[in-house]
């Protein structure tokens, strides 16, 4: 199986690190088959992603609706929409889902924050036929945390999952790029880790994170984690068959005109 790749939009090494150890965990990947880039400056580039089964996009503390963006943000919203025409699968959780929404025509509020905690997902019914949430079951638990939300979306977005919430739980773009506003790749001792970088940053009043963190192992998270290993097995399928019919094209022969 070709690796796959987690695309961090973060500066900050310790939560990236953090990530992409909860990516491994919740996605069943050993080390040799996920490789990490960093999205944290203004001259990042998502590079070759023909040599990966798929991309994974992670979190970040950058907010879509804040007034000024500053050159770095600028470019990783470039990068992610750059993702929309991605030549493998492409999951992205949280931030990423509001910058790829808006480059395709979508909006983004704060009309639907979630504290960090447990939130309830719905399929919709082109979730429950989709490729990769179609393994999932119809309701579900996950983990989030988030200032933002998408409000509206573009005309070639398919809705996947909503809420009662958040209305826009998960998104698909075409065939091959999935967006979900919770985290996929969490636990609740990923949770708890995670929280602890971003106190004062609006995802949960600091004086309730003993409350929060101690009712975190009673939120059920198996259906996230058979997300990502849904989506791992459904890009390593594409990844066999990009592969074989490369194979095949390679051993047609030449017309002679």
């Amino acid at each position: 199986m070709l690796p796959f790749l987690l695309l961090s939009p973060r500066r900050s090494p310790a939560v990236a690190g953090a990530e992409y150890r909860d990516f491994l965990r919740a996605a069943g990947l050993e080390e040799e088959q996920l490789v990490h880039r960093m999205l944290d400056s203004e001259n990042s580039r998502l590079g070759d992603l023909r040599g990966f089964s798929g991309v994974f996009v992670g979190g970040s503390d950058l907010n879509e609706t804040d007034a000024r963006h500053s050159r770095w943000q600028q470019n990783v919203n470039v990068q992610l929409a750059g993702l929309l025409a991605a030549p493998v699968p492409v999951l992205s959780v949280c931030y990423g889902g509001s910058a790829i929404a808006r480059s395709t025509g979508g909006e983004i509020g704060r009309t639907h924050p979630e504290n960090a905690g447990a939130t309830t997902v719905e399929l919709t019914a082109a979730g429950k036929a989709d490729a990769v949430f179609g393994a999932l079951p119809a309701s579900f638990t996950a983990l989030t945390g988030h200032t933002e939300n998408i409000t509206a979306l573009g005309p070639n977005a398919t809705l996947l999952a909503t809420g009662p919430s958040c209305p826009v739980q998960a998104v698909r773009y075409g065939e091959r790029l999935w967006t979900c506003q919770f985290h996929s790749e969490m636990d609740a001792d990923a949770m708890r880790v995670r929280m602890g970088f971003f106190h004062g940053h609006g995802y949960y009043d600091d004086a309730e994170f003993d409350a929060i963190v101690s009712g975190l192992p009673l939120v059920d998270t198996s259906a996230p984690r058979t997300l990502l290993r849904s989506f791992v097995a459904h890009a390593a399928a594409d990844a066999a068959r990009r592969r074989a019919r490369a194979v095949a094209d390679a051993h047609v022969p030449a017309l002679v005109g």
